[in-house]
C-alpha cells in the first residue's frame, strides 16, 4: 500500500447519495459537509471495475469547490492504488471534452464535477458524476451500485496530505500515482477539426455574418474562445461572459430564453447580429439563435438530421437518429423521409450509449437543449454551435430561411416545455400521482377539441441489451398526431419541477407562421384544467417556457 495512506472512520454512513440521471447533485453546503464528498468518491472508487493500475479522467466545470474536490480526488485514487489521473489546468473541463479523453486515452472511468446548468457558489450547487470507459454516462447497474456501497461505508482511505497542482501542465508524482495535467481544450479542438470544414466556417465568419457566443462565465469559455476568436477569425469580444468564474458570475448557466436573455435580447430585438448560441455550466447544452429566430431544440435536431452530409464528418449520410420521450417529433418525420431508423428513448443521455456503441443512430438529441453525435458519449453544445455554422457556411442564408425551407419540406411541429420549478415534493407529487392514477380513464375522453388516442407512463425496451425503463413519463397522445407529457425532473436540489410538454403537428400545407405558445393555447389550457396545475401548485405561470 502506498505509504501515508490515512483511514478515516466514519460513525454513520450518508443515507442520501443516490444518483440521479447525471450523477449526484446536492448544494455546495451539504457537499461541504464532512466527509460528505469523500464518502461517495469512496464509493466510487470501490465500486467501479478494474480501477487499482488504471487510468482515470478528472475535471469539472469551475464551479465553486471545483479545485478542492479534484485535490481530494486525487489523493483517494492514489489510496485506492489507481495508476494515473489525467486533468486539465485550472481543473477545466467540459463534459463533452471529458467523454472525449476518456475514449482518447482508454481510461477506465471518469469522474465530472459538475450540476450542469444549476447555478454554482457557495448558495449554489455541486454535483460529482461517473462516466464509463465508454466516455458516456454510467450506466443505472453501476450507479445503483455505488448508491448501495455508499449506505454502507465505515470509512475511506485518503493520502494524508499532498500537493496538487492545477496552475500549469506538466506530470507531478502524488503517493504511487501519476498526475497528468494537460491542456483540456487541445484534444477537443483536434476532435471538431475532424468533423467539421473550418476554412468554410471562417470564411462565412469574415464575410460580413457577425455571430455573437455567450458561455454564461461557464466552462466552455476557453474552448469558444480559443475555436471562435481563434480559429475561425471572429472578433474579440464574440465570446461573451468567457472567463469561467465559481459562481457563474452569479447566474444560472441553462442556455435558454429565460436565464440567457441578454443574448436573446441582442438576437432577437436587434439586427447587429446574424447568429447567436449560448452553452451551459458544463457544456453538454446548447441554444441557437439567428436574426429575430430561436431555434426550438427539437427542432435544431431535425435540422441537423436533415443537412447532416453538408458537414464532412457526416458526409457518408447517418446509420440512424434518436430522441427522448419528450422531445418533439420532428426528427422523426426526417428519419422517414431518409429512410433511416428512429429511436424514442427515456430522458437521460446514458440511454443513446447503447444505440451509438451498437452502431445504430449516429445523431441524438433531447429537447432540454441537448444534441450529439458518435464522435464522443455526451450531448456536445459547442458542436452542435460548430454544427450550425458549417450548415449556414454551405448555405449562405439566414437562420430563419432554414428554418422556413424546412417547414415547408417536412412540415412544422409547434412545441414548447412549461417549467414549473421549485415546487413543494409533496404537492408535485399528488399532481403527478393523482393524473397517473386518472391515465386509464382517459382513452377515448375529448381533450382540446381532438380525443385521446393513448394515455400511459411511457416505457422503453432497450433495443441493444433488452433491458427495461419504466416510470418515465406520463403521456396524452391525441388522434391528430398531437401530445401533451408530464414529467417530475430529479435534477434540481430546491423542490420539484414539474415539466409539461406540448406538441402540435402542422403539415407542409398549413399554417407555418404561428407564434408557438398561440398554436398551443388549447392544449396549455387543456392540461392544466386536467392536472389542475395551477390549483394544485399555486403558481399562476410557469417558471421558465422554451
Amino acid at each position: 500500500m502506498t505509504s501515508g495512506v490515512r483511514q478515516i472512520a466514519l460513525e454513520t454512513p450518508f443515507s442520501d447519495q443516490k444518483p440521479g440521471t447525471s450523477g449526484l447533485r446536492k448544494s455546495s453546503r451539504q457537499f461541504a459537509t464532512p466527509h460528505y464528498l469523500e464518502s461517495f468518491i469512496e464509493a466510487i472508487l470501490r465500486t467501479v471495475p478494474g480501477v487499482k493500475g488504471s487510468t482515470l479522467v478528472v475535471g469539472g466545470d469551475g464551479r465553486f469547490g471545483n479545485r478542492e474536490a479534484i485535490g481530494v480526488i486525487t489523493r483517494m485514487a492514489a489510496a485506492h492504488g489507481v495508476g494515473r489521473i489525467i486533468t486539465t489546468t485550472g481543473g477545466i473541463l467540459s463534459t463533452p471534452a471529458a467523454s472525449n479523453l476518456i475514449r482518447q486515452h482508454q481510461a477506465t472511468a471518469g469522474i465530472i464535477l459538475s450540476a450542469s446548468h444549476n447555478p454554482g457558489g457557495p448558495d449554489g450547487d455541486f454535483g460529482v458524476k461517473v462516466n464509463g470507459s465508454n466516455g458516456g454516462p454510467a450506466p443505472e447497474s453501476l450507479t445503483d451500485a455505488i448508491y448501495a456501497c455508499s449506505q454502507t461505508l465505515d470509512g475511506y482511505r485518503i493520502l494524508e496530505s499532498a500537493e496538487v497542482n492545477l496552475d500549469a501542465a506538466g506530470q507531478q508524482t502524488v503517493g504511487d500515482l501519476s498526475l497528468e495535467v494537460i491542456d483540456g481544450v487541445d484534444d477537443y479542438i483536434t476532435l471538431m477539426q475532424k468533423l467539421f470544414d473550418f476554412d468554410q466556417i471562417k470564411a462565412l465568419i469574415q464575410d460580413d455574418f457577425p455571430i455573437a457566443f455567450d458561455a454564461m462565465h461557464a466552462v466552455t469559455g476557453p474552448y469558444a474562445t480559443r475555436l471562435l476568436e481563434g480559429l475561425l477569425g471572429a472578433p474579440a469580444g464574440t465570446v461573451r461572459n468567457g472567463q469561467p468564474l465559481e459562481d457563474f458570475g452569479g447566474g444560472h448557466p441553462d442556455p435558454n430564453l429565460t436565464y440567457a436573455h441578454d443574448l436573446a435580447e441582442l438576437l432577437m430585438d436587434s439586427d447587429a447580429f446574424r447568429f447567436g448560441a449560448a452553452c451551459d455550466g458544463d457544456g453538454d447544452r446548447n441554444m441557437i439563435l439567428g436574426n429575430r429566430c430561436f431555434v426550438n431544440p427539437s427542432d435544431s435536431l431535425a435540422v441537423l438530421t436533415a443537412n447532416a452530409t453538408l458537414a464532412p464528418g457526416y458526409s457518408q449520410g447517418l446509420s440512424g437518429v434518436a430522441r427522448s420521450m419528450p422531445t418533439s417529433a420532428a426528427v422523426d418525420v426526417v428519419a422517414k423521409e431518409l429512410g433511416i431508423e428512429c429511436f424514442e428513448t427515456p430522458t437521460g443521455w446514458k440511454f443513446f450509449g447503447n444505440l451509438l456503441d451498437a452502431g445504430r443512430i449516429t445523431l441524438c438529441g433531447e429537447e432540454s437543449f441537448g444534441t450529439g453525435s458518435n464522435h464522443i458519449r455526451e450531448k456536445d453544445g459547442l458542436w452542435a454551435v460548430l454544427f450550425w455554422l458549417q450548415i449556414l457556411a454551405r448555405k449562405r442564408c439566414s437562420v430563419a430561411e432554414i428554418m422556413d425551407d424546412h417547414w415547408k419540406r417536412f412540415g412544422r411541429h409547434y412545441y414548447s416545455r412549461h417549467d414549473y420549478e421549485a415546487i413543494a415534493s409533496e404537492k408535485a407529487h399528488g399532481l403527478y400521482d393523482r393524473l397517473k392514477g386518472m391515465l386509464p380513464s382517459l382513452v377515448g375522453q375529448d381533450f382540446a377539441g381532438r380525443r385521446i388516442s393513448t394515455a400511459d407512463d411511457f416505457s422503453y425496451s432497450d433495443p441493444v441489451d433488452g433491458s427495461l425503463t419504466t416510470g418515465q413519463g406520463l403521456r396524452i397522445l391525441l388522434d391528430d398526431g398531437s401530445r401533451v407529457v408530464f414529467r417530475l425532473s430529479g435534477t434540481g436540489t430546491q423542490g420539484a419541477t414539474l415539466r409539461l410538454y406540448l406538441e402540435s403537428y402542422v403539415p407542409s400545407s398549413g399554417d407555418l407562421g404561428q407564434d408557438p405558445q398561440a398554436a398551443l393555447a388549447d392544449l396549455i389550457a387543456a392540461a392544466d384544467s386536467l392536472a389542475e396545475i395551477k390549483t394544485r401548485t399555486g403558481m399562476d405561470r410557469p417558471t421558465v417556457i422554451t
